[in-house]
């Protein structure tokens, strides 16, 4: 089986196919045609010596000079050799498949004057694992990604370092192992491979799908924290919601109504004076809630991006025309990466004060302080709170905006750039840091679980289950690291998620 891209249709579950399953790609036959006509209408211009940006003449400032034929395999690869100015940490290898496919589907639009051999090889090298190291900062997210890009370039020529079977080689030496011939470039597929907001773009699609995962997750959460703690159930009645018909807050609300039922904690105070709790507790799904509606704005915008042309010049030869644009300008990812940072990030400014109310004496007087076995000589989970804490903190300082700060390149020509990538980055770290808090709200409430006599619903119970095979209650203090990284793992996994909808219809 192998995913068929056409350029225009390329979906989320496809690409989780092609990213986690390793499942093989190949161009549709129209895509093929669509490459080879915008091919040979680039051959007829170089040809007939037109001046053309990119084809014949520099690039950026150096728009205005032109290029002898005789140059322009020379000047397609300084292209790709000077741009390769990327720092930092490379990306992981599931985003750097994410990227390539990305790339990938935008050349198959047949807009951007590749010829169907070079595409070829960077398809092989998907398929067969071939995965080059992209250092994830260098770019301003205006021109397109063109460090990062022209990293995962180089390896198409031979250049460069790749990571194959799970060792990292000299471009040339990955490809010689795989069988794949190095490409010399010919006129525009320098460009055309390293202008295009594939790297944020790429981030930016699995940050969403991790962030999907964790609005789940901490719906679930929540509820086992509301059942630790003796809260309502009523506050996520339906009848609520209805009034207020924001899609993700009733999605939410159902979650965490259908996770207490039959929860023997949730009926034993059916009937107590309290009839409010903490904000923490009765406001998740509105908070929970728009986060989820944020992520829908983020999947359309995603979506989107993953199908347009975003290289320059783009070519029409139906139209017998090369236009110099801006679609390489990441303003639109820019945008959706901030916004997945901030609103994203409250998933664990809430749980941070749930766990809070789990340990805080002065909050709940009917669990031990800090859940600790023998208060005093056993810090419990004090501890915990302040690392939880310490990432709310930074998240709160990763949330500010990179779209707002633009800062120009190349002698002004690029005088107003996205920083989409950088943006891209950010909510990646912020993402990261809330599955930890998640984490920490998961240990804290199965301790609190665990002190009450009587059980949580049936959902909520085989969850804990399956996490006290590993993480053991807390009978006395022990290093609380190792059970936080593991409960992150899972976090960052389907197990829980699997789990609960073995018995509710988790959304």
């Amino acid at each position: 089986m192998s995913v068929v891209l056409t350029g225009n249709d390329l979906t989320f579950e496809e690409l989780r196919r092609v990213v986690f399953d390793n499942e093989k790609i190949k161009l549709a036959p129209e895509a093929t045609k669509k490459i080879n006509k915008c091919r040979d209408y680039v051959e007829k211009l170089i040809k007939e010596d037109k001046v053309v940006y990119g084809l014949t003449t520099g690039f950026g400032k150096f728009a205005n000079i032109l290029i002898s034929k005789d140059n322009i395999e020379e000047l397609q690869r300084n292209l790709i050799l000077s741009h390769a100015t990327g720092v930092g940490n490379n990306l992981s290898s599931e985003e750097t498949r994410a990227v390539m496919l990305l790339r990938i589907n935008v050349l198959a639009k047949g807009h951007s004057g590749i010829r169907s051999s070079t595409l070829q090889t960077l398809i092989d090298m998907l398929n067969q694992g071939v995965h080059p190291c992209i250092p994830e900062k260098g770019s301003v997210g205006a021109s397109g990604d063109l460090a990062p890009l022209s990293h995962l370039a180089l390896v198409i020529i031979g250049e460069g370092k790749a990571e194959y079977q799970g060792e990292i080689l000299s471009g040339k030496v990955a490809l010689q192992k795989a069988g794949i011939k190095p490409v010399v470039l010919k006129a525009k597929e320098g460009l055309a491979l390293n202008n295009g907001t594939q790297v944020m773009t790429g981030v930016g699609v699995m940050n969403f799908l991790k962030a999907e995962r964790l609005s789940q997750i901490a719906d679930i959460t929540a509820s086992m924290s509301t059942d630790a703690l003796l809260g309502t159930r009523s506050a996520f009645d339906k009848h609520i919601h209805k009034l207020r018909p924001h899609k993700g807050q009733q999605l939410s609300a159902a979650n965490m109504y259908s996770l207490l039922q039959e929860s023997e904690l949730n009926l034993s105070h059916k009937y107590c004076k309290n009839v409010q709790d903490a904000y923490s507790v009765r406001c998740t799904p509105q908070v929970n809630g728009a986060v989820r509606d944020a992520l829908q704005y983020i999947k359309t915008t995603l979506e989107i991006e993953m199908n347009s042309a975003t290289d320059n010049p783009l070519i029409f030869p139906d139209d017998d025309k090369v236009i110099s644009g801006g679609n390489f300008h990441g303003e639109p990812i820019a945008f959706a990466m901030d916004t997945l940072a901030f609103t994203v990030s409250e998933l664990a400014n809430i749980a941070d004060r749930r766990i809070e109310q789990l340990l805080n004496p002065a909050l709940n007087n009917d669990l031990k302080p800090f859940l600790a076995p023998r208060p005093g000589l056993d810090s419990g989970f004090m501890i915990a709170q302040v690392t939880s804490a310490a990432l709310v903190s930074e998240n709160k300082v990763l949330s500010h905006p990179s779209s707002v700060d633009s800062i120009p390149t190349s002698a002004n020509q690029e005088d107003h750039v996205s920083m989409g990538t950088l943006g891209a980055m950010k909510a990646r770290t912020v993402i990261d840091n809330v599955s930890i808090v998640l984490a920490i709200e998961l240990l804290t409430s199965l301790q609190a679980l665990d002190l009450r006599n009587l059980k949580s619903s049936p959902a909520l119970e085989e969850v804990k289950k399956e996490i006290r095979k590993t993480v053991k209650f807390l009978d006395k203090d022990r290093i609380l690291h190792d059970d936080i990284i593991y409960l992150t793992k899972v976090i960052d996994s389907d197990i829980i998620p699997d789990i609960v909808k073995q018995y509710i219809d988790l959304r």
